[in-house]
């Protein structure tokens, strides 16, 4: 297969450090980046940060830091926990840079002059989400997201005549010319857009902003709205507003936005509408996921029980984070993590049902065959890895899990059925080529279909089971006791 693919994940704010949820969007958006690239697609994988939000500054305020310090340090333990996840990015963007500075200007100014226009706005501000609400979107007078009383705010902006874009919007979201994953998100974002659209402010004054974030172009009194600069980052990294254009040309339009439940209005709604004024094509799919809990509540500093990626990596490997967020964590709906969960899941799946396979079969083709796989002639398997591979690219990445395990489980029962150490003790040597020879193929295609989930283990694996003379393999996954 030929083509290009472009995905990219959201960008999360820098004004603390980055939790589990941020690991999740990671690593779903990975699997779809390292499947793409498995069947020949020319993958562009885009992550990074957002800095330009008045959250860092008032962050930034509260640690005795400049909002730049602050940025600087936070978004070095985002890129950390990208590295640390084993994240096949092709980019890491920051707002912050003047690249990007430079291509959110040039969105502004490429915008219908008659989408943007100034007035004086009152309206109720919710800093956690950087959104205005309307009071009929509030909770007991709260936040819906951050279950906080939003600031009344009243100054004049400049705002985005999003109304003007009422019909076009609703005719890409019911054509699926842009699509919206899962379906009910999709119905989601277009009751919204049913209920009629209202213009949204798309700056904010420089005193407000504390001088923070990216000027408004002809206009120094204001800086613009962080969901106007920060949407452009898809964009403004692939060279928007510079003479290089030829990432932008290679992969825009994206192919696919990975993002979060909270923000699917700004991804499905705001930033297409700013895209047709500005003359650009919008994105092909949306995948909205939910949010993880830990002990079957929302995480929160308040309640001590955000729970630290970096100790989990560190503990017990990426591949096993990985492993955990794929299978246990419904890939659009919301999903929980506990320490009891983890550790269940990682000596069940892991240990157990991968590790002991692999072990197994690398130590009777070791000692039962010298480490020499006979070339047999073998039956067609009874799985398909095709069926992994659809079920990837329908973002079902815990089904496509379940289905790799369904070969682990099989090529288990092969080992306990046939019992290879009964066949080399009564010297039925024929019997044990011909079962560890299909155990061997067994063991090459499960690590081929886990690629995109555990790269390391997957790549541990091939390394000793695609030699010419197949070697032991260490434990992968040592059990946790």
């Amino acid at each position: 297969m030929t083509g290009k693919y472009y995905i990219t994940t959201a960008i999360p704010y820098v004004n603390s450090k980055p939790h589990i949820g941020h690991a999740l969007e990671l690593v779903q958006a990975d699997v779809l980046a390292r499947y793409y690239r498995l069947i020949g697609q020319d993958t562009y994988f885009l992550t990074g940060v957002d800095e330009n939000s008045l959250k860092n500054v008032r962050a930034a305020e509260q640690a005795g830091l400049s909002t730049q310090a602050l940025c600087d340090q936070n978004a070095d333990s985002f890129k950390a926990l990208v590295d640390s996840l084993n994240i096949s990015i092709d980019q890491f963007f920051r707002t912050s840079s003047p690249l990007h500075h430079q291509g959110a200007q040039a969105l502004w100014s490429a915008c219908r002059p008659e989408d943007i226009y100034t007035k004086t706005y009152r309206g109720l501000y919710c800093v956690g989400c950087e959104a205005y609400y309307s009071p009929t979107e509030l909770v007991d007078g709260k936040c819906p997201e951050h279950k906080t009383v939003p600031e009344a705010i009243e100054e004049e902006n400049y705002f985005f005549k999003l109304s003007n874009y009422q019909d076009k919007l609703k005719k890409l979201l019911e054509s699926g010319e842009v699509q919206v994953y899962p379906k009910f998100r999709k119905n989601e974002v277009l009751s919204f857009v049913n209920m009629g659209l209202e213009d949204f402010s798309i700056s904010r004054s420089r005193q407000r902003a504390k001088n923070w974030g990216v000027p408004v172009p002809g206009d120094d009194s204001q800086v613009m709205y962080v969901w106007f600069d920060a949407l452009s980052n898809y964009i403004t990294a692939l060279g928007y507003g510079t003479d290089d254009k030829t990432l932008l040309n290679t992969y825009w339009p994206a192919d696919l936005h990975v993002i979060g439940k909270g923000i699917s209005r700004f991804h499905a709604i705001y930033w297409p509408a700013m895209l047709l004024s500005a003359g650009l094509a919008t994105p092909k799919s949306i995948f909205v996921h939910g949010y993880v809990s830990a002990g079957g509540q929302k995480m929160s500093k308040s309640l001590n029980n955000v729970v630290d990626p970096f100790s989990l990596i560190h503990s017990y490997g990426a591949d096993a984070v990985r492993y955990y967020l794929l299978r246990e964590i419904p890939p659009a709906e919301d999903g929980d993590y506990s320490e009891e969960k983890f550790i269940n899941c990682y000596n069940a799946h892991l240990a157990n049902d991968l590790g002991n396979l692999v072990s197994r079969v690398s130590n009777m083709v070791d000692r039962y065959l010298d480490g020499s796989v006979p070339a047999i002639e073998l039956p067609d398997p009874e799985y398909a890895l095709e069926d992994v591979y659809t079920l990837i690219s329908q973002y079902r990445f815990n089904e496509a899990l379940d289905t790799v395990w369904s070969i682990v489980r099989l090529a288990n029962k092969v080992v306990d059925d046939e019992k290879p150490w009964e066949l080399f003790n009564n010297s039925n040597l024929d019997k044990l080529s011909l079962v560890l020879a299909q155990l061997v193929v067994m063991v090459q295609d499960i690590a081929l279909a886990l690629e995109p989930f555990l790269p390391d283990t997957s790549k541990t694996i091939q390394q000793h089971f695609n030699q010419a003379k197949l070697t032991k393999v260490p434990p992968l996954f040592p059990r946790i006791l």
